[in-house]
């Protein structure tokens, strides 16, 4: 079932076209990455379709009664906590004060809020803040999920909490579209991509997934996987933990797994489920 669709849809700056005769449909359980250069219009695309921007010329239809938006940068704010912003967000949308506590709560929970969710929201980092973006996005299920950048500051157990999130949403029938400079996790995550380039739109053609890394290690020195460059998740056992990386960028882990102490049982290579 269609949820969004954008017909022969241009929009311009003063003299400056940012889109060309666009058409793009989005479909209900469909996960559509938009990808392309800074500057393509991949932004422009995104607020059309939730209706924070009207196009120029052409159409935009949207069927979805509960929308849903991340932007690229989200303005926290000063006074709240981020579960009291999360509760109001929460009744603003006709949820009970009960039912959005909870959701707020499993949700941060799942996202692994630092802190806790009575942090006063100035005092949140940048991944942390994209968290609660998350969390508001998603308290009331919705048929249309919007996101710009959205694993954009999130450390890698996050990654992998969002790519199943999505997942999820996708499962429960809404359309979600999102954007992402990293192909990896393009190709892991997305059902369908297509590329902005000159303003215009171009469906991707489908290529094999990415390959990854899976390395198992035995414990040694406590250490914080999560925080280390390139892993892309981390999954805990009874003695150790098996991480995830790009093939290829994996030697960093590697040698600080033996400067920490830890054993090394298993490398080999798997691709995205």
């Amino acid at each position: 079932m269609e949820v969004v669709r954008l017909r022969k849809v241009s929009k311009r700056y003063g003299r400056r076209e940012i889109l060309a005769d666009v058409d793009l449909r989005v479909n209900a359980g469909e996960l559509l990455a938009l990808v392309g250069a800074n500057g393509s219009g991949k932004s422009t695309v995104l607020k059309l379709m939730v209706g924070l921007s009207r196009p120029s010329t052409g159409t935009v239809r949207r069927t979805a009664r509960v929308v849903s938006y991340v932007p690229d940068v989200f303005a926290s704010h000063d006074r709240l906590s981020a579960s009291a912003y999360l509760r109001h967000m929460g009744r603003i949308r006709g949820l009970s004060d009960r039912v959005a506590r909870d959701r707020a709560g499993e949700l941060l929970d799942r996202l692994a809020l630092s802190g806790g969710a009575d942090t006063p929201m100035r005092k949140l980092s940048k991944g942390n803040a994209q968290k609660v973006a998350l969390a508001q996005a998603l308290l009331d299920p919705p048929q249309l999920l919007v996101l710009d950048e959205p694993w954009s500051g999130l450390d890698s157990a996050a990654h992998a909490t969002l790519r199943e999130l999505l997942t999820e949403t996708g499962e429960q029938g809404a359309a979600v579209a999102f954007t992402e400079h990293s192909d990896l996790v393009v190709r892991s995550t997305a059902t369908r991509v297509c590329e902005l380039r000159n303003g215009q739109l171009h469906a991707t053609e489908g290529r094999p997934p990415a390959m990854l890394t899976e390395i198992s290690l035995i414990a040694g020195a406590e250490l914080d996987w999560t925080r280390q460059p390139d892993v892309l998740e981390v999954r805990r056992h009874d003695t150790g933990v098996t991480l995830m990386l790009p093939t290829g960028r994996h030697d960093a882990a590697l040698l600080t797994a033996l400067n920490h102490g830890w054993s090394v049982t298993t490398v080999r290579q798997v691709k995205p489920e």
